[in-house]
């Protein structure tokens, strides 16, 4: 069944990639912006996404959350448009629209009705130039903003861990705060911060303006220097890399919290891929946690889970693109009757064994497989080929790197995955963050989440 799918899948993808093949045309408004258009003419739907090179990275000490702060506030209306007005009219022309925030950049977006795409570039034009955050507005939306901090993450264990966990394995770089912040920042945080974030980080030649859909790209050209041309640039603020020290030795932190299971989560600092063509390790580390967490025949999953149930659930994770560092995590929640203590053994374990005694060809085949399958099926929509030109342009890299590392990737050998293994997973630049479960008040009424943006 898992091989029919799998042949399912790929036959999907060469359609798929038929289908979306037309590369994206580009063009740098004088101003700076730079727009990307990919032609998708497969349903009559468009897409708006702008990328902003702003994100927590970007942020100070005391002034945390500020980047997440502002993307609530980009909906709080311009001189033409009122509080709350700019979703109603992307409801109104049959659209949807949202934004996120990452450690990286923030992004807003606009899915409609191809015949709506002008009046979106219009007022989201208006919202890069003109936004306006009435006090009364800001007071309402920072509650909301805190809100969400407590029932995304201080209501929840696992997020607690990982604040935890970035906050003790980052001690200069700026991973090492949280993309909402801290609760006390954002209680600290005024009206005139988050204007001053807007001022100093949204401007045309700090974002990405990308259209993907059933549109003309000369079409969209000609929009985008109808709508956005006019914003004036500005000089940016020079960006320190603010480099993380190394590491002299593990590092371990205990999170106390109600909850009805231990977690565990566990980082290593590794590198990242900065250039495309002369970098092999990071290819290698992104095989290495497919191996470990790509499905259901992935080792985590077959050897923790299904076979000795040490593990109720056990993942990995690397990410080889960012403007930050990275880390190479792995993590997971105990089976009955076995503890945290065991499960870090098995996970450490499970590495071990790539180190010793490698991976086979046949393994590796079928992980890259399923990697570039599904690296490649998030194609299938608008949404997913804009974002995976967004994201890598935003931090820095070409959208044009994105086949190149799967290309990459399909390279990788078996010898590779297990000198990453050996290499990168000893304890002095490991950090440890564990959940220690505190009874469940049961009286306490379920927190019910504001509804926002998201």
């Amino acid at each position: 069944m898992k091989q029919l799918l799998m042949n399912t899948l790929l036959a999907s993808t060469v359609l798929l990639t038929t289908a979306a093949q037309a590369n994206p045309y580009e063009t740098t408004l004088p101003n700076g912006l730079h727009v990307i258009v990919k032609e998708d003419h497969r349903a009559p739907t468009a897409l708006q996404m702008v990328w902003y090179r702003a994100g927590s990275i970007d942020e100070k000490d005391g002034s945390s959350g500020l980047a997440h702060a502002l993307e609530h506030l980009m909906f709080k209306g311009t001189k033409k448009i009122k509080p709350g007005e700019f979703s109603q009219r992307v409801a109104a022309a049959g659209g949807r629209d949202n934004a996120f925030t990452s450690y990286d950049y923030t992004a807003y977006y606009q899915q409609v009705p191809a015949r709506a795409l002008p009046e979106m570039m219009r007022l989201e034009a208006d919202r890069m130039a003109n936004l306006q955050i009435p006090q009364k507005e800001y007071d309402q939306e920072i509650k909301v903003v805190m809100e969400e901090r407590r029932w995304r993450t201080e209501d929840d264990p696992t997020s607690l861990v990982h604040e935890a966990l970035h906050s003790m394995a980052f001690q200069a770089h700026p991973y090492r705060r949280p993309v909402i912040g801290w609760m006390d920042d954002l209680v600290h945080m005024h009206r005139v911060d988050a204007e001053q974030w807007y001022k100093t980080w949204y401007a045309p030649n700090n974002a990405w303006l990308v259209i993907a859909g059933d549109v003309k790209h000369e079409e969209v050209f000609r929009l985008a220097a109808k709508y956005y041309g006019g914003i004036k640039s500005h000089a940016l603020p020079e960006r320190k890399p603010q480099n993380e020290p190394e590491q002299k030795g593990i590092r371990r932190v205990v999170v106390k919290a109600p909850a009805k299971l231990p977690y565990i989560a566990m980082a290593w600092k590794v590198p990242k891929l900065v250039n495309v063509d002369k970098d092999r390790e990071p290819y290698a580390l992104s095989v290495l946690s497919a191996v470990l967490d790509g499905g259901g025949s992935s080792r985590l999953a077959k050897n923790l889970v299904r076979g000795q149930k040490i593990a109720q659930s056990a993942g990995a994770g690397y990410d080889s693109t960012a403007r930050g560092e990275t880390l190479f995590v792995m993590d997971g929640q105990p089976g009955d009757g076995h503890t945290v203590i065991e499960l870090e053994a098995a996970l450490r374990g499970e590495l071990k064994r790539i180190q010793d005694e490698g991976v086979s060809a046949e393994e590796l085949a079928r992980i890259k497989t399923q990697t570039i399958a599904g690296q490649v099926f998030k194609r299938d929509s608008v949404m997913g080929q804009a974002m995976e030109i967004g994201a890598m342009e935003v931090i820095g890299m070409d959208w044009r790197d994105t086949d190149r590392i799967l290309d990459k990737i399909r390279s990788v050998t078996p010898d590779e995955v297990q000198a990453v293994a050996r290499k990168y997973f000893g304890d002095d630049t490991l950090t440890v963050a564990t959940l220690d479960p505190q009874p469940i008040d049961e009286t306490a009424a379920p927190k019910k989440p504001a509804i926002h943006h998201h």
